[in-house]
């Protein structure tokens, strides 16, 4: 099935992004990060919009599609903006398992809204051993402030309820729509609302003294988020949104595979556990759902 195989080039991109960006937020302001990678976004959509042809139905969305994509790309927005900020101030091994446990409310909310309750048991099976993995994995921050330690969890877990959100929206708002002309217009929505907050914080002062090397990470990691954006919803428009989305979160064995690699971030075993647990757990709604 194509649209499983998308949803695993999603989980990839979508894990390559994490350590991209990573390394771009090192000294460069988290809120303007967001900005730019966002403009890289938004032309990789368009682009790929121009080469499947479908820009000439962009006046044919329902008003309906069109409000639920605006909705679900300021939810995207929201949930970035506390996606990187967790990222600047804590680990990618502790950050990025948070932000993924918005698989659990996802397909609770894909059960009740859009009726998934085929292999429902597996489903609710699978939900749970992903929630006890990620409990497992979820370990506090040694940091110098205290204030730091505790901040960047709260971060983790609203970038988390944005994008669980994030997903359900999309799902309506891409009916009757092409997936890549989807993609492109609700990543319009979040360049605007990523660089009101830009200018409203008068962080756009910080342009001049961007680190190249970082605007460079930031950039490639706006190519592998467009990349991963139109896979997932290539893969939850033609599947299964409650098995779509559990595999698309599996892109945390990229983040902690690259995080051990290059920023050295080891796990304990009581986190190696946890991954297994939400490995297995997607697997099973993977397989049986």
């Amino acid at each position: 099935m194509t649209w499983l195989i998308m949803a695993v080039l999603s989980a990839f991109f979508a894990g390559l992004t994490s350590i991209l960006a990573k390394c771009g937020i090192k000294k460069t302001d988290s809120d303007l990060a967001t900005a730019l990678r966002t403009v890289v976004v938004l032309v990789f959509s368009w682009v790929m919009v121009f080469v499947v042809g479908s820009y000439g139905t962009i006046t044919q969305i329902a008003p309906k599609s069109f409000l639920f994509l605006v909705l679900s790309g300021f939810a995207t927005g929201a949930s970035w903006i506390c996606y990187f900020k967790a990222l600047s101030m804590g680990d990618v091994n502790k950050v990025v398992p948070i932000d993924k446990s918005s698989t659990i409310l996802t397909v609770l909310l894909a059960i009740i809204c859009f009726g998934e309750t085929q292999n429902l048991a597996v489903k609710l099976i699978g939900t749970a051993l992903l929630a006890i993995g990620i409990f497992l994995m979820i370990e506090k921050k040694q940091a110098a402030s205290h204030e730091q330690k505790g901040s960047w969890i709260v971060y983790a877990v609203l970038s988390a309820v944005f994008a669980a959100l994030t997903s359900i929206l999309a799902k309506v708002g891409i009916s009757g729509v092409e997936s890549n002309l989807g993609t492109a217009v609700r990543t319009g929505v979040v360049l605007v609302m990523a660089w009101v907050i830009v200018f409203a914080k008068g962080k756009q002062k910080q342009l001049k003294s961007l680190d190249k090397k970082e605007l460079g990470f930031i950039s490639l990691s706006g190519v592998a988020t467009g990349a991963s954006w139109l896979c997932y919803y290539y893969a939850i428009q033609n599947g299964v949104v409650s098995v779509v989305v559990p595999i698309d979160k599996m892109s945390i064995i990229v983040a902690v595979a690259f995080s051990y690699i290059f920023f050295k971030e080891k796990l304990t075993k009581k986190a190696v556990l946890g991954l297994g647990l939400m490995l297995a757990g997607t697997l099973a709604m993977a397989i049986w759902s």
